[in-house]
């Protein structure tokens, strides 16, 4: 019995050398900064009109999209939402099965398709005009079905692709991105959108962390703050240094505003020097006018006070100058401030 003979295979081209596979990503890269550049001579008066029509709109801006501008889209919604301009990705198969109902009198639609004639969008353009919304088309192609339903058409139009074929999306998505984050970009700076505002929609982001996280959010409290009155011994301040772990302890008055600090080296020092401690009151080895910051600041102003002064803990005070609290570089470090 004759085995089965295995199917016939075509013959595999060559393997393409480093010189054939960089000219194909230089060819890729020139053909999408060609595409950038007709893009930015082509964004005019529609696309402000598109910018206020966002900025005046009472809802959200609803960006739809199919296939690859459907993954483009999604980009946008999000690069929208994190800067300013409340957004949301709407998928238009879903749309006509209910998710419609996302969209309200007084959103903006940013509909995305190079094409302009993808038939989800197209079947569901109806019922988006009889909800009374600001319709914004970004198109390849400002004579689509989707343009002409459009209040406003952004062109993102390309001379070609490039894919080889000048089939797959390559230039025309680079394009869609490119003007997505042009009007994110123009929203938030008409909005005076700051790195606060970021931060706040960023929180669990460096970013965040450092612009949202204050001092008293991370700084020790209570009986673990270490201090001593001036008369205490220098016995008895080794001791409290040691029970909180700070490496130093404050020296207060009965108000427990601060009159200095004493430290681990300052110890080390002393130590060297041949000092009898048991002599010693924590007022006679104080360092006055210790660096303080105040519990309401933010914990990256402590970070950077710590680095300029080259210390590695910091004392934290009220607006009256009273001890409220203590922290160090490992404080910091826990709370990913630093």
């Amino acid at each position: 019995m004759t085995p089965a003979s295995a199917p016939p295979t075509a013959p595999s081209a060559a393997a393409p050398d480093d010189a054939q596979l960089l000219a194909l990503a230089h060819r890729t890269l020139d053909i999408e900064v060609a595409a950038l550049q007709g893009l930015k001579a082509r964004v005019g008066g529609s696309f402000a009109a598109a910018v206020r029509a966002i900025l005046a709109c009472r809802g959200r801006v609803v960006v739809m999209g199919m296939g690859k501008s459907g993954h483009v889209g999604r980009k946008i919604a999000a690069t929208l939402a994190s800067t300013g301009t409340p957004a949301l990705f709407v998928h238009p198969a879903e749309a006509s099965h209910g998710d419609l109902g996302m969209v309200t009198a007084g959103d903006v639609v940013l509909a995305i398709s190079n094409s302009g004639e993808s038939d989800e969008l197209a079947a569901i353009l109806p019922a988006i005009k009889r909800l009374l919304v600001t319709l914004i088309a970004m198109t390849g192609r400002p004579e689509s079905t989707l343009a002409r339903h459009a209040d406003l058409v952004l062109s993102c139009a390309v001379d070609q692709e490039a894919c080889p074929l000048n089939l797959a999306p390559t230039a025309s998505t680079t394009a869609q991105m490119a003007l997505g984050d042009a009007l994110a970009v123009a929203l938030l700076d008409a909005r005076g959108f700051r790195e606060e505002d970021f931060a706040r929609s960023h929180p669990g982001g460096a970013l965040g962390r450092k612009l949202l996280t204050h001092v008293h959010d991370v700084m020790r409290s209570g009986d673990a703050v270490p201090a001593v009155a001036p008369e205490t011994g220098l016995v008895d301040t080794m001791r409290e240094m040691t029970r909180k772990g700070l490496g130093a302890t404050a020296i207060v008055d009965a108000q427990r505003r601060v009159l200095g600090i004493f430290t681990d080296g300052d110890l080390r020092r002393l130590i060297e020097a041949g000092r009898d401690l048991r002599e010693l009151r924590a007022g006679d080895v104080l360092h006055p006018g210790p660096k303080t910051v105040r519990s309401d600041a933010l914990a990256v102003e402590a970070a950077d006070l710590m680095e300029l002064h080259r210390i590695t803990s910091v004392l934290v005070v009220d607006a009256e100058g009273r001890l409220v609290g203590a922290l160090n570089s490992n404080d910091l470090m826990r709370a990913k401030v630093i």
